[in-house]
């Protein structure tokens, strides 16, 4: 099984930035433990802070891939050029957050 975890804008900052929100573990370190619990899975990471990078990801591996985990970030409210790209795509998409988006901004 191929999946591949596609992180959005800030990601990158994971385990430094606002830590009482997202911890204090950097995403390469979390990925690291991801692919050793998940052995029998190839799992693949793209993290971009520019949304057409995500859009061409999408493109590039959503025909691909048996599965694609997207946190767009802050695209997740703005972005319907990326919404139109997982329609375009065969791969399922599923969208996570590592927040609790219904305790933060209203929009």
């Amino acid at each position: 099984m191929k999946i591949i975890i596609i992180n959005g804008p800030n990601l990158n900052l994971l385990g430094i930035r606002e830590k009482n929100i997202y911890g204090d573990q950097s995403f390469q370190d979390y990925f690291i433990r991801l692919k050793s619990k998940f052995q029998k899975a190839e799992l693949h990471y793209f993290q971009s802070n520019h949304e057409g990078e995500l859009i061409d990801k999408l493109h590039e591996t959503g025909f691909s891939m048996d599965g694609i985990v997207l946190n767009a970030g802050g695209f997740t409210h703005t972005s319907v050029a990326i919404a139109d790209a997982i329609a375009a795509i065969n791969t399922p998409v599923i969208e996570v957050h590592i927040s609790n988006v219904h305790q933060r901004e209203t929009f």
